[in-house]
């Protein structure tokens, strides 16, 4: 962690000068000018006070959260082709295992089918982007093509399979993440 830097985000946020900042904890202009710039490091009691007069606290400065990925591109993802059945599935999020939701891009080539899943807690979504498949749950077959979404508690062993003469693609999210 950089602690000058961190400072110096902190005081320009509040509006001060290095003066002001200086002047409320009884330290020099150029002490803080040093530690902003990473060239020296405060003490404990010196940087209390420091976070003190940026109205913080030593718990709270140092409880960094990291950043949230927001946006994910095509190099973030991941892929996985299944040649024996036809599938690939992109893992459209990293780390998806951590969330509470995960999103994929199946795509199935004619008469190509996904991994079966057992049943399992929570709720799966998915819509239609190419093609036609039909959405095996347990005993229950569900034929949709592009354009319908299918939602459903995963009650059996769930699947899709490509039922249509044209390369399939599906936007399947699982929660809790099970892919």
């Amino acid at each position: 962690m950089e602690i000058g830097k961190k400072i110096k985000r902190m005081r320009l946020r509040l509006g001060l000068t290095q003066e002001e900042l200086a002047s409320r904890t009884e330290l020099t202009k150029g002490f803080i000018s040093q530690l902003e710039r990473e060239i020296t490091s405060p003490s404990i009691a010196t940087l209390m006070d420091i976070l003190e007069a940026l109205g913080s606290d030593v718990g709270s400065f140092f409880n960094e959260k990291e950043n949230e990925k927001v946006v994910y591109n095509p190099d973030d993802m991941f892929v996985k082709e299944e040649t024996e059945q036809g599938s690939t599935v992109c893992w459209l999020v990293t780390n998806a295992q951590k969330n509470g939701m995960e999103p994929i891009l199946v795509t199935l080539s004619v008469g190509g089918h996904t991994n079966e899943d057992d049943p399992h807690e929570g709720e799966e979504f998915g819509y239609v982007l190419a093609g036609s498949v039909v959405l095996a749950d347990g005993d229950k077959r569900y034929r949709m093509r592009k354009g319908d979404s299918f939602y459903f508690h995963p009650t059996g062993v769930h699947y899709l399979t490509n039922s249509g003469r044209s390369e399939a693609r599906v936007i399947w999210v699982s929660t809790p993440p099970s892919f």
